[in-house]
């Protein structure tokens, strides 16, 4: 069609300028004009096939004898010589400059695709993501069909498509190693290694072979210089997440030191001074023995904590889920927390049917009885502790209120963090705890697949609400079974 077309518009040409009666100069020149358009349009064979038929056309209208296609006279034989030769050196030299001109919008497109790929890894913001999205990047920047990636140091292939298989990260990681990259590959797709500096970092691969070495060269140096940017961002991650491990390593021993010493200095002065017995009264005694009495009780919760957060940090968290109603759940927790409510006057209310649900009693036990002891140990004498409980469409909600003087805001987004007790306010003031009994709530509700939060106004009363997924019945539980470790997915959490 394309020719049809263009054949159609020289003879249309030749029309007009016969109904002009133009000479054979001026038809020349058009039919030369035809023959550069046409080179510049759409390539040399179609210029020359256009020069051709503009040849065939001017002879047998515009050069004597008209109406022939013989020459006549020198003059004649020149225009048709030069136009011909006119033809075809203009007819490549508009080629070339189309072809450049073709090369030259290809290589501003491959820029700006470079530039767009550099763009979006760079600021890419999870660094350890960027790895898994390469290929996706890849494949819709370039307009590619599939692209993979196999990273050495990880030993794994990501890919833009489902369905890879096995063994092509086994030739991946072969191509890799052997550091061809003229290896045929399954499936159509043109590999290239990733260097950075010395190193071979790992493989990339597309399909179709549509790049040229150039763009894929920049590609794979792109690619290559944010793996290693990715790598070492999660290696500097590790690494500091060791040297945090090592803070709260020393930060244990300082507290766990700063804790003990206390309640036994106590205990050994009492127990010393017993020993004497020099001067002592009935009632020094009952008060020295007294204080041995306290302090031990101290000292074994602390100990307790202290092996329970291990325990946690540790072995993880199993939870042992059976069906309970919520109501004996709380006045467990509140029998078991007695001695330490002796001084308050604790409400218990279950909102809605009380039908059970599967949850770990005991481990839900523990969570209330560390904020009943919270809010024994905060609140005044003779102030009120609220245990409600409430259930919704997809999960089961428990509260413990207080009205006492509350959590200063400065402490309140640190509550839950190992060792930390208030600096300011009531916990200041009162700073008795361990730090550790709201860390071990918060870990407890995560193995169930739930969360704890805390609101709380200085002078009116602080509210802890935790929830856990609803689950009803054995079949809902992770993998239909009532026992589940903390690292697997709890109900409710996919």
């Amino acid at each position: 069609m394309r020719w049809a077309a263009a054949f159609s518009a020289t003879v249309l040409s030749t029309v007009l300028l016969l109904l002009l009666r133009a000479n054979s100069t001026s038809s020349g020149m058009i039919y030369l004009i035809l023959v550069v358009w046409f080179a510049t349009r759409a390539g040399q064979r179609l210029s020359l096939f256009i020069a051709l038929a503009s040849s065939v056309l001017f002879d047998y209208y515009f050069l004597d004898p008209v109406g022939s296609f013989t020459l006549s006279g020198a003059q004649s034989w020149l225009a048709m010589i030069v136009f011909i030769l006119s033809s075809v050196v203009v007819g490549r030299v508009a080629e070339r400059a189309r072809r450049e001109t073709q090369q030259a919008e290809q290589r501003r497109a491959d820029v700006e695709r470079l530039y767009s790929l550099s763009q979006e890894m760079m600021l890419h913001d999870d660094a350890e993501g960027l790895v898994r999205d390469i290929p996706q990047l890849v494949e819709r920047i370039f307009a590619l069909d599939a692209v993979l990636l196999y990273v050495r140091d990880e030993d794994q292939l990501y890919s833009s498509i489902p369905g890879v298989s096995a063994q092509m990260r086994l030739t991946l990681r072969a191509l890799e190693v052997s550091s061809e990259t003229d290896a045929e590959l399954p499936d159509g797709y043109f590999p290239m290694n990733l260097v950075f500096g010395m190193k071979s970092v790992g493989t990339l691969a597309w399909r179709p072979a549509t790049l040229s070495l150039e763009v894929a060269t920049s590609v794979a140096a792109q690619v290559a210089i944010a793996l290693t940017r990715s790598l070492a961002v999660e290696a500097s991650a590790r690494l500091e997440a060791a040297r945090s491990g090592d803070r709260l390593r020393n930060a244990l021993i300082d507290s766990l030191t700063h804790e003990l010493r206390t309640p036994l200095t106590a205990i050994r002065a009492a127990a010393t001074t017993l020993l004497d017995g020099h001067g002592l009264d009935a009632e020094l005694r009952n008060e020295l023995a007294t204080i041995v009495d306290e302090e031990s009780a101290r000292l074994d919760v602390l100990i307790g904590k202290a092996i329970e957060m291990a325990e946690i940090d540790a072995d993880g968290i199993k939870v042992h889920a059976e069906p309970v109603l919520r109501r004996t759940v709380l006045d467990r927790a509140v029998e078991e927390s007695l001695p330490l409510l002796s001084a308050h006057r604790v409400v218990i209310a279950v909102e809605g049917a009380d039908n059970p649900v599967w949850l770990d009693p005991h481990l839900i036990g523990r969570v209330l009885r560390h904020l009943l002891e919270n809010a024994a140990r905060y609140t005044p004498p003779g102030t009120r502790i609220v245990m409600r409980s409430r259930r919704t469409a997809d999960r089961v909600e428990f509260l413990v209120e207080d009205n006492g003087p509350g959590i200063d805001a400065y402490d309140l987004p640190l509550i839950f963090e190992k060792f930390y007790r208030g600096k300011r306010g009531a916990q200041a003031a009162s700073a008795a705890g361990t730090g550790m009994g709201l860390a071990i709530t918060r870990a407890i509700l995560a193995a169930h697949g739930g969360r704890i939060e805390v609101t709380s106004t200085p002078g009116q009363g602080t509210t802890f609400i935790f929830w856990i997924p609803a689950v009803e019945s054995a079949a809902e539980l992770p993998n239909g079974s009532a026992i589940w470790e903390a690292s697997e997915s709890p109900p409710g959490q996919g």
